[in-house]
């Protein structure tokens, strides 16, 4: 039983363990807090997402659906064993669950049968979506295995727990079958061989994956590149296009409408949504790397 981590120590203890962690949008203050406690926490539960691919996945994790609000975990780990940030609090993913199941958890005991749904998970656990199918094919490449056993284990060094204050969907709500593909018997084997090692440390950084703000001169009558184009494209994403046709490379009006269609969608106003673009709104926009 603990008080949950402040989003940065969540994040040190990440990638202190040696993990690649994305920040996704505002997951520091995404949270469904205003529904319910969050916390004291008892451990860390683990899910398969049941999509395929990384960008629709995490969207889908931050955003939730019609049916279930995001966000639906704290943490996304995709194939390729990165970690996707989509919220920091209480987050819609355990669900009621079996209150044994919970005080073995507290205790750090043996397990029992989840045959009962009595008690609020959302409240307790830490929530980590793994992308799978979780169709009993679709694979589990070792480089994600490997990030579930990082993750688990730096969120139980960090609150001082074993392996046993790890566990899956399926062992605390009844019906539920994921993570399936392995066993979490054996992922909690590897987080207590992980636990008795030190952390691996800081991952590398990785490259940006986004182009760096080029400055609010870059944007001008005349200017020509493709970082226009992919501007555009994102503009058009975030459903703030004002394009006849295009986006284009030349910098044009349409250009300058549609990133103040941008600004206003950031809460911007009068001067400050000029079309123009500053160094916090381009940030918040995620041009890809052209």
């Amino acid at each position: 039983m603990a008080t949950p981590l402040t989003a940065d120590r969540l994040l040190k203890a990440l990638r202190d363990e040696g993990l690649e962690v994305h920040e996704y949008r505002d997951w520091r203050t995404h949270n469904r807090n205003s529904k319910g406690p969050w916390g004291p926490v008892n451990g860390v539960m683990i899910h398969h997402t049941v999509t395929k691919g990384t960008d629709s996945s995490v969207a889908l994790c931050y955003d939730g659906h019609s049916a279930l609000p995001g966000p639906l975990c704290h943490g996304v780990i995709d194939k390729a064993g990165a970690v996707h940030m989509v919220g920091h609090g209480r987050a819609n993913h355990a669900g009621l669950g079996d209150s044994d199941v919970l005080r073995a958890v507290v205790d750090e005991s043996t397990l029992p049968p989840d045959n009962e749904a009595d008690t609020d998970g959302n409240r307790h656990f830490y929530g980590f979506e793994c992308i799978n199918l979780g169709d009993g094919e679709d694979p589990w490449p070792e480089a994600q295995k490997l990030a579930i056993e990082k993750v688990s284990a730096a969120i139980c060094r960090a609150h001082g727990w074993t392996q046993r204050s790890v566990i899956g969907h399926l062992e605390w709500q009844p019906g539920k079958v994921d993570p399936r593909g392995f066993t979490m018997d054996s992922m909690r084997g590897r987080i207590a061989g992980r636990l008795d090692a030190k952390p691996d440390g800081p991952a590398p950084k990785p490259p940006a994956a986004y182009e760096p703000f080029p400055g609010t001169d870059f944007f001008r009558a005349g200017r020509d590149s493709k970082i226009i184009t992919a501007m555009g494209k994102r503009l058009v994403a975030e459903g703030c296009g004002r394009y006849e046709e295009g986006p284009s490379p030349e910098w044009t009006e349409a250009d300058r409408k549609s990133y103040a269609a941008w600004q206003r969608k950031l809460g911007y106003s009068g001067d400050d949504a000029d079309g123009i673009p500053g160094k916090t709104s381009w940030d918040k926009l995620r041009v890809p790397n052209v």
